[in-house]
């Protein structure tokens, strides 16, 4: 079977050392596909090489963590960016974008800025977006009503049923990862079994958001023993969703992946055909 990561930071420096090898790892589990978004101005280029030299895709955006350090030019640089590269299939959002409600002493005014910014971005470049979704799903919503974007998928998703409808409605796919495999995660694995099957697609987030055979407890950390996310362990992620939604394993690549080619259309065009026995 073949498997998408739907948001997968594979340039990160957690994997400087061995990322051409932490890809073919993927590759070997069945991961053919992953989307690389970006996360500051400064990393643009390097994504879109990466994308380029592995044969993946990738999405430009400034993430809300990291507004209080844009250049004053960074929109523009954006803007610039994304006419640059329109007509890059391998271009397939603007992301990582977004508001970050959780983390404490963040500007939420300039948070806003940036994320309203970027949506009206997207729309002039007519991609969809990738959302970065952490305590804020209200207020994103609120923007994608001022500012309607041709859909895209609402990553790492946790908010109510209600606003994860408000989002299906609007185009967008919710991402299911790690957090998915964590027996206490009620919220998250009632999302994941109880969405219509159109809206769900996997992702790692890798390095980040480690799934729980890859979880280390606060004190493990402190000791330096760090779990890092590969996005070889999708498929791994992918038996979680299809037992709790009570599907086959084919069934969820089948699903996932035509999900993930729905909120991201360029995607279909770079994708490996399925292998011989995926349509079982």
């Amino acid at each position: 079977m073949n498997w998408i990561d739907t948001h997968c930071h594979l340039d990160a420096p957690e994997f400087d050392a061995d990322r051409e090898a932490v890809w073919a790892r993927a590759q070997a589990a069945g991961v053919t596909m992953a989307v690389l978004p970006a996360v500051e101005v400064a990393h643009f280029e390097a994504v879109r090489a990466l994308a380029h030299r592995l044969a993946l895709v990738y999405a430009l955006g400034i993430h809300p963590l990291y507004v209080h350090r844009a250049p004053a030019d960074a929109l523009d640089r954006l803007a610039e960016a994304l006419r640059d590269h329109r007509d890059d299939p391998r271009l397939v959002a603007v992301g990582e974008i977004g508001l970050d409600h959780f983390v404490p002493g963040l500007d939420r005014a300039l948070q806003q800025r940036f994320y309203l910014e970027q949506l009206r971005l997207a729309r002039e470049a007519g991609l969809p977006v990738i959302l970065h979704v952490r305590r804020s799903a209200d207020d994103l919503l609120a923007g994608l009503r001022r500012i309607e974007v041709g859909g895209g998928i609402a990553h790492a998703f946790n908010g109510s049923a209600q606003q994860a409808h408000e989002f299906a409605v609007r185009g967008f796919k919710l991402g299911f990862g790690g957090a998915m495999t964590f027996e206490r995660a009620l919220q998250i694995r009632r999302l994941a079994q109880s969405l219509p099957d159109t809206v769900p697609v996997l992702e790692t987030d890798a390095p980040d958001i480690p799934p729980q055979w890859l979880y280390r407890k606060a004190d493990a950390r402190a000791r330096g023993d760090r779990a890092r996310n590969e996005p070889a362990e999708l498929p791994r992620m992918a038996e979680h969703l299809a037992s709790l939604r009570g599907w086959s394993l084919a069934q969820t690549a089948e699903r996932t992946n035509a999900n993930a080619r729905a909120a991201l259309p360029r995607l279909a065009a770079c994708q490996p055909p399925p292998t011989v026995g995926d349509r079982r």
